[in-house]
């Protein structure tokens, strides 16, 4: 790379001076230049940060990419090593806990980013830029840019300047400016005020000095730098800001940004001012700014540009990439504490007592009373009886007032069979004396009680205790243990222990529970001192909180038992919760998604005015419209007893009976719709037995404090309601009445300019029919909103409220739009699907594959415009895609939430349908569902118009079975058949063997046409294809058990019943037929232990090797070929008799012994032995000898760390020989294991742009006429091995090598992308054999860690530039011909392109 000017030398040092730092004018600031590369430009710009202090690196690239990264981290003093800082970019991953990559932000072809510095202790940023998309790294000279920070710019140790200092002169520099509105570009201000100031420090002015020059008069009249001083000092800051705000109001409101709020402040404390210098003191103003009376020089803004019903707003090209978050995953598991915690008295009187019960233990509790406990365990006997068992350490005598229930909350007297020895029957309880009991080696004693309860019709225990003349109740209520524990076994036979799960915190929830439903001030609060506990544990902790808030939310748990609570305190544990999560939200960007998904279940909560609001204005309601009997009254007793979300619905179905003219089925239907039945209303602790009863001379007043009531409902209760949301941020007041409070909530600062505008926008055109300008105008409200919601604000959870708000009344309108879409053009299906994968791409993190299917689709929109025939075929690629992305985000929703929902679900005695559906559920709730019924609608369109049919037929071969139904073929594939099968199997990934027996495949699944499992299914005669149709498919899966015959076309499977007596005998499995004739023969270790390619021969290596030995220099010289060498046979079994591997050998001995006798789980350990093989001195010789006779890289020159990873990669190879699908197969064919050799083929990797691999006969035509190629991004692995998603797929005529057709576009989301390095491939003597599919069984090991990178192929040339892809395509089908000509039959060809040039890298006989 080239410097810029002067010369540099390993690293690019930017340094500042501390008279540059403290300069305010912009040209204080360090830029530097440089030219990465011929086209290339960047640009580094070192300054002070605009507000705060700190330094903001800017670094600016001027380049054609739209995947560049930023690889990053910093040093600090004394320190080498990159640490990692806690500030960092939107969209910033952990790489390897060793680096940060940060996203450039593209406009145009200009890529920026910029990185704030507030940390004093870095010294020095130092960063690498990578073109993720080339797989490409800028360097400086071949090392890391280096950034030097000056300390001074972050902190000048010992100077600073009072902050009125700096208000004053900011004050001046607007005036100076003349008092001009501040734009978004000169928001420094405040901070170059302080500049200046501490410039003037620096030159040696005392800060007495800088004040008397700030506040000195002149002349006889005094100076407003001067008023300004003094007011600062006389008026009250509380003063001052109700002017202010004052203000505001007369202006109209508008948005200020926090330095014109700044201004605002000063101006109304200028006015004030005046009012002092007149005579006035300061109750006198007060007086007067009560009444309004005090005098503002402020007229209302203009008003800004409205829309009107039919308009649709223009929205903003925003860079799809801005919209990206990534962070490193976590590994599933609970953190746990690593101190060990001593066990209580109780604790370990449960473990012994756990131990000897015999029964199903059912339940577990353990309840506090201080420091002693009570212990509560529950079991069912095989007889079908009950058996409680109770124990504590208190010390005095404990009596147990105890009781049976046949419904909850009953007590009734147990029966007399029941009752144990020193038990007093009462009216409706009974009284029982617990016993002292010793415990075995113990040095302590327990007070022991066992209750037997043979009678099933009871389903429940309350007890309370008596000790000490005191009752001990749980947290005031009685103890109630659930006898009903038949229906928990289905999921707690599963998830009893808690695997997958943070189970420490489910298990304190779970114990807290009795405490939470006593109202949600209880919940809230619980759950927000669980907050703390939820984040150590990490991912899976915050899992354990959605799951307990979503259960409440849906009304699985208790709301209200037994307690009053005022709604001010609801709304206040509810602020407390939120402001928690705002807090973790800030501090844990790793979490954001999740934290948001725990928002979405709990309402905002708020100041305590506006959940007292809720009691006081109940009561305005009733005597403003003379209602105060009946169910009005019984509402207002629920309200004051225990307000929740309920009352938000109960409202709104008031409000749509009294707008229906009083119709009392509209009341019901609104609460039905919303899960509200008669019978929940009568479940409240103060039931509402009544329906409403209202005149019409009520209709008009009720309507409209009704409708007032129910935004203060929505306030406390409905976070993400959005007209309740956009109040909290655009701010308003509600006038006090009486008693009543007043409540007053200001507007979030620093909203973007025209953001109400746009709100007001959304609410006007909220229920239009016709959705898509509402759906625009909401997706543009969340991209203005989406900066804000990664900044510092102490309104934050306001903002966050609104997106989820907007979130879900974009699902709303996208539903009730669906109509719009049933005779819809492909065109208008593309652009909605387009608009809801942009809201997703909103809504969550780990989103680079979402965008890039929204890349997609904006590119086959444009096709389809501009008439590119091909625009179905890509459009089809890109839908592939998006339902392999929502599969995937679902999958891990699923491992995420699921454990946690079983577990605690199947504690607190949840409904096993709701647990059963609680992810699910979840999915559906979000916009992945309305987004894949999206897909599904325009599938059949897109196949129909790209001529694709229903199926793709991967093997045609006609057969008649009987149909098996399976979830994963490689669950069944070690199955043997004893009947003609054919699998529908769900999954299909590519890597599995095709079972004995059947003798078709149908899946919806899309493995590649030449991944190994759609090889072995032509190989072995089975009929194999994919059904893209839904429907077809479930027809076929429901003629499970039943024969029939298939008989697939080119592009469709015919298929039809028939009899069990029309089976053939051909079609008939017959054990008698003789199996193939396949046998191996064992090779000998020949002395060598590495070969160069001249010297391969069968009784070296395989046809693998020798045929890429064989067809260098025999090719076309434009046809690439890498150098090789090779380990040959018997090398390992040499390795493996050595004797520095003697302990090994005997391992190994002993495991193959366990293998023969059946047990397969050997097969996994004999592959680690093989890992602990060390390497003999002449092997290490030898291989090093020939790799560098042969002109290729020695590992060990790179250091012993290098060579130990191409050993490794060596003993993977051979370890291979044992995984079991290679195992199962050798066994299938009935070939001796022991007789299977390995040799390693050793090549230079080729890092490849493309992999492909080439058949010279059609495999799904059988036409020899014809060749056939898939072609994926980076290596081949995704192409061969279980990758999910299709390969580029083509033919081309032999005839007509210049003309590919394309069959299909790529959905492959994931490309393998690898440094400069060495791979080890298998060629065993098992893949040579006639008739026999043994290619692709074992393992090729590349010595580097491949890196897998998201995929975007809207910026692909292979994709979007058709004579690149004819080139290339065309060569490829040139190489396969070539090659098939020098052989004399059809050929099996893997190769890859690197810029334009074709390498093959092996050849075998097509099978």
């Amino acid at each position: 790379m080239q410097r810029a000017n002067f010369q540099m030398g390993k690293r690019v040092a930017i340094s500042r001076s501390v008279r540059a730092v403290l300069g305010a004018d912009s040209s204080s600031r360090l830029t530097e230049k440089f030219s990465l590369d011929q086209n290339i430009e960047l640009q580094v710009d070192v300054g002070p940060m605009a507000l705060g202090h700190g330094i903001v690196v800017n670094i600016q690239a001027i380049i054609n990419s739209s995947s560049l990264l930023l690889h990053w981290g910093v040093l600090r003093s004394q320190n080498n090593q990159w640490t990692l800082p806690q500030k960092r970019p939107v969209g910033t991953m952990v790489y390897k806990n060793k680096a940060l990559r940060s996203p450039f932000i593209r406009t145009g072809s200009l890529a920026s980013l910029s990185i704030e510095i507030d940390d004093p202790a870095i010294d020095a940023l130092e960063f690498l830029i990578f073109d993720e998309a080339n797989n490409k790294w800028f360097k400086y000279n071949g090392g890391n840019f280096h950034v030097k920070l000056s300390n001074a710019v972050l902190e000048t140790p010992g100077v600073s300047v009072p902050e009125d200092l700096v208000q004053i002169q900011a004050y001046l520099r607007w005036e100076r400016n003349g008092k001009q509105n501040y734009s978004t570009e000169k928001q420094k201000e405040y901070e170059a005020a302080r500049m200046e100031l501490l410039d003037e420090l620096a030159r040696g002015t005392s800060v007495t000095d800088l004040r008397a020059k700030l506040t000195r008069s002149s002349g006889t009249s005094q100076s407003k730098e001067q008023r300004v001083s003094e007011s600062k000092s006389s008026i009250p800051d509380d003063i001052v800001q109700i002017q202010a705000y004052i203000r505001w109001e007369k202006a109209g409101k508008p948005n200020y940004s926090p330095e014109q709020q700044m201004v605002e402040f000063e101006e109304a404390r200028m006015e004030l001012q005046v009012e002092l210098e007149k005579g006035a003191s300061l109750d006198d103003i007060r007086k007067k700014i009560t009444k309004g009376d005090i005098q503002s020089k402020v007229s209302e803004q203009m008003a800004k540009k409205t829309y009107s019903r039919g308009e649709r707003i223009q929205r903003k090209k925003w860079d799809l990439m801005s919209l990206l978050t990534k962070y490193t995953p976590e590994s599933v598991g609970e953190k746990l504490p690593t101190e060990p915690t001593t066990l209580s008295a109780i604790q370990r009187f449960s473990a012994l007592m756990e131990d000897r019960i015999d029964e199903s233990l059912a339940t577990k509790k353990i309840y506090k009373f201080g420091e002693k406990e009570l212990l509560v365990l529950v079991a069912a006997k095989s007889s079908g009886n009950i058996k409680v068992y109770l124990a504590t350490d208190i010390e005095e005598p404990v009596v147990l007032h105890w009781a049976l229930s046949t419904k909850p909350g009953e007590w009734a007297a147990p029966p007399s069979t029941t009752l144990p020895a020193d038990s007093v029957p009462l009216e409706q309880a009974v009284q029982t004396k617990f016993t002292l009991r010793s415990v075995e080696f113990q040095p302590f004693k327990v007070q022991y009680l066992e209750i037997t309860i043979e009678d099933e019709n009871f389903v429940g225990m309350p007890f309370v205790l008596l000790s000490g003349g005191s009752w001990l109740k749980n947290n005031g209520s009685d103890f109630y243990i659930n006898l009903k524990i038949e229906s928990k076994k289905s999921s707690e036979d599963k998830v009893l222990d808690g695997t997958g799960t943070a189970k420490s915190l489910l298990d304190e929830i779970s114990e807290l529970e009795s405490e939470a439903q006593k109202s949600f001030m209880h919940r809230f609060n619980i759950a927000a001192d669980l907050m703390e506990h939820a984040v150590d544990a990490g991912e899976l902790g915050l899992a354990a909180i959605l799951v307990w808030m979503r259960y409440m939310a849906t009304r699985q748990l208790i709301w209200n038992k037994n307690y009053n609570v005022k709604p001010r305190e609801i709304s206040k544990a509810q602020d407390r919760l939120t402001d928690i999560l705002q807090d973790s939200y800030k501090s844990y960007p790793q979490y954001r998604e999740i934290i948001r998904m725990i928002m979405s279940t709990v309402g905002r909560g708020g100041e305590g005015d506006v959940g007292q609001r809720i009691r006081d204005e109940i009561l305005v309601i009733q005597r403003n419209n003379d209602c105060k009997g009946g169910m009005m009254e019984e509402w207002h007793q629920k309200l004051h007893n225990n307000t929740s979300p309920d009352d938000v619905v109960i409202c709104q179905a008031l409000i749509d009976y009294i707008q229906s003219d009083f119709d009392i089925s509209k009341y019901w239907k609104t609460l039905n719709d919303n899960g509200i039945t008669k019978e929940h209303l009568l479940s409240y602790d103060r039931a509402i037995h009544s329906e409403p009863n209202f005149g019409m001379d009520q209709k008009g007043g009720l309507l409209r404090d009704l409708g007032n009531y129910l935004r203060t409902l929505k306030a406390v209760h409905s976070g993400a309601d959005l007209e309740s949301a956009i109040a909290n941020c655009m701010g308003y007041r509600a006038e006090g009445e009486g008693f009543m409070v007043g409540v007053h909530v200001n507007p979030v600062p620093g909203l973007p300019l025209g953001f109400p505008d746009l709100l007001q926008f959304i609410m006007e055109h909220l229920e239009d029919k016709n959705v898509e300008a509402i759906l625009e105008g909401m997706l543009e409200a969340r991209q203005d909103l989406r900066p804000l919601l990664f900044q510092t604000n102490n309104r934050l959870k306001d903002l966050l409220f609104l997106d989820l708000a907007i979130d879900s009344a974009f699902r709303t309108a996208l539903e009730r739009g669906f109509e719009e879409l049933i005779n819809a053009s492909p065109e208008k299906i593309m652009y909605f699907i387009s608009l809801v994968i942009e809201n997703l791409s909103l809504s969550v993190d780990n989103n680079e594959d979402l965008i890039y299917c929204l890349k997609g689709w904006n590119l086959a929109l444009t096709m389809l415009k501009s008439g590119d025939s091909h625009w179905a075929l890509y459009a089809k690629s890109v839908l592939d895609r998006t339902r392999l992305s929502l599969a995937s985000k679902g999958e891990s929703y699923h491992q995420l939430l699921q454990p946690s929902a079983e577990y605690l679900g199947t504690q607190l005695g949840v409904d096993n349908s709701a647990i059963a559906v609680f992810t699910e559920e979840i999915i559906r709730a979000g916009s992945a569902a309305s987004l894949s019924l999206l897909l599904n609608r325009l599938d059949p369109i897109l196949r129909q118009t790209a001529h694709l049919g229903s199926w793709q037929i991967i093997s045609p071969v006609e057969v008649v079975g009987y149909v098996v139904v399976v979830d994963k073929l490689l669950s069944v594939q070690d199955k043997q058949y004893s009947k003609p099968t054919i699998l529908v199997a769900n999954s299909v990934k590519g890597e599995e063997e095709i079972p004995d027996g059947a003798v078709a495949v149908l899946t919806p699944d899309m493995p590649d046409v030449l991944s190994h499992v759609s090889v072995r299914a032509r190989n072995s005669k089975v009929c194999f294809a994919t059904c893209f149709d839904g429907n077809i498919l479930t027809s076929i899966q429901t003629k499970e058990g039943k024969l029939l015959r298939l008989k697939p076309t080119s592009s469709d499977v015919v298929y039809s019943e028939v009899k069990d007596d029309e089976l053939s005998s051909q079609d008939s499995l017959n054990d008698d037929l003789p199996s193939p004739s396949l046998t191996l023969v064992r090779k000998q270790f020949l002395g060598r232990y590495a070969i160069s390619s001249n010297e391969f021969t069968s009784e070296m290596v395989g046809a693998k090797s020798r045929n890429i030995a064989y067809v260098r220099g025999k090719v076309p010289t434009w046809v690439n070929v890498p150098t090789s060498v090779a380990l040959p046979f018997g090398v390992f079994e040499e390795v493996l008799s050595n004797n520095v591997n003697k302990d090994v050998a005997n391992k190994l001995q002993v495991l193959k012994k366990d293998l023969e006798e059946g047990n397969f789980d050997a097969l996994g350990e004999i592959q680690n032995i093989v890992l602990e093989l060390s390497a003999p001195v002449d092997l290490v010789k030898e291989l090093k000898e020939k790799m560098q006779i042969s002109g290729m890289p020695w590992p060990g020159d790179e250091g012993a760390e290098r060579w130990e990873g191409a050993w490794m990669a060596i003993k993977k190879v051979w370890a291979s020989k044992w995984n079991e699908r290679a195992y199962f197969s050798t066994r299938k064919v009935k070939l001796d294991h022991d007789y299977l050799c390995m040799a390693v083929l050793v090549q230079e990797i080729v890092n490849a742009d493309y992999a492909f691999v080439i058949h010279t006969t059609n495999p799904s035509s059988g036409d020899s006429s014809e060749i056939y190629a898939e072609v994926v991004k980076g290596l081949g692995e995704t192409l061969v091995g279980a990758y999910p998603g299709r390969a580029l797929s083509f033919v081309c005529k032999k005839n007509d090598l210049n003309v590919p057709q394309i069959l299909g576009y790529p959905s492959k989301p994931f490309g393998l992308f690898i440094r400069p390095s060495i791979i080890f491939r298998s060629d065993s003597n098992g893949e040579d054999l006639e008739g026999y599919a043994g290619a692709g069984l074992y393992d090729s090991v590349p010595m580097d860690e491949e890196e897998k990178v998201v995929l975007d192929y809207s910026s692909d040339p292979l994709i979007i530039d058709a004579n690149f892809r004819n080139s290339i395509l065309s060569k490829i089908a040139h190489a396969g011909s070539a090659i098939e000509e020098l052989y004399g039959s059809p050929q099996d060809i893997e190769g890859v392109v690197k810029d334009g040039k074709i390498y093959v890298v092996q050849t075998r006989p097509q099978m």
